[in-house]
């Protein structure tokens, strides 16, 4: 009786379990997902409000006996490592010119607009910028989740999966969700099949800064976590008693 009792306890439990699994899951839905397209153009980094610029302006040394990179010299303040901050307005504020509008800009635009307005004052100036903090987050079902440095325009699915040190074993590897962001189509999905190599398409593993890469765990990784969520509080009660059926166990014998 005591067994038919504690089966029907446990069943009871792996079936609310099974119902808690549901939320386990991030980013569901249940609208169509269509397949978005990824080009050169839409990857091309484009500078975000509270980026961090590093800018550094030479201009032609004109005779001074002084010289920096490519036989120019260095201009102004040196930069410190954390770079240039770019305002909410979009705005970065710099050594001579003021403020310059670079929100919105990707890194050669915002380098050429830069080197317009240092001719106002200054003969041949070149301008070298480069954004400090590109990224994108990887999460889920891989061995070390979290932050992905990014030194280039763009990374590959497969890059950064292998930063985040491969996929686990519960990993779903047919349906990897990454999640974008633009100015005009606001947030976006697209789902990749790492599976099946006739279905693949280069573009699709194309990854941009602040791009969220998310890896959905299987089915049984969800049972996993909801078995552990509904036994855990018995566990705990049978390891507190523990020591009273011990004393009572050696009282009665």
């Amino acid at each position: 009786m005591f067994k038919k009792k504690l089966m029907i306890w446990v069943g009871a439990g792996l079936l609310l379990g099974g119902c808690a699994g549901q939320d386990y899951k991030l980013v569901q839905t249940e609208k169509p997902v269509t397949e978005q397209k990824v080009s050169d153009r839409s990857i091309e980094y484009r500078i975000l409000p509270q980026d961090r610029l590093e800018i550094i302006l030479y201009k032609d040394p004109a005779g001074s006996s002084a010289s920096g990179i490519g036989g120019q010299q260095q201009l102004g303040q040196s930069m410190t490592q954390k770079g240039v901050l770019v305002n909410t307005a979009g705005n970065v504020s710099l050594p001579l010119i003021g403020k310059v509008k670079v929100g919105g800009l990707t890194q050669t635009e915002a380098a050429d607009r830069i080197t317009e307005q240092y001719k106002k004052y200054l003969n041949t100036p070149s301008v070298y910028l480069e954004v400090l903090n590109k990224r994108l987050f990887v999460l889920g079902e891989v061995k070390k989740p979290g932050v992905v440095e990014i030194d280039k325009e763009k990374m590959t699915l497969f890059e950064a999966l292998a930063f985040a040190g491969d996929l686990t074993d519960y990993a779903v590897r047919n349906e990897i969700i990454i999640l974008s962001n633009s100015d005009t189509q606001g947030m976006n999905m697209r789902r990749v099949d790492l599976t099946n190599f006739d279905t693949m398409k280069y573009a699709s593993f194309m990854l941009r800064p602040n791009d969220i890469v998310y890896v959905q765990p299987n089915n049984w990784k969800e049972f996993k976590v909801a078995s552990d969520y509904y036994t855990s509080p018995f566990e705990t009660i049978a390891k507190i008693a523990a020591p009273f059926v011990t004393l009572k166990y050696l009282e009665n014998n």
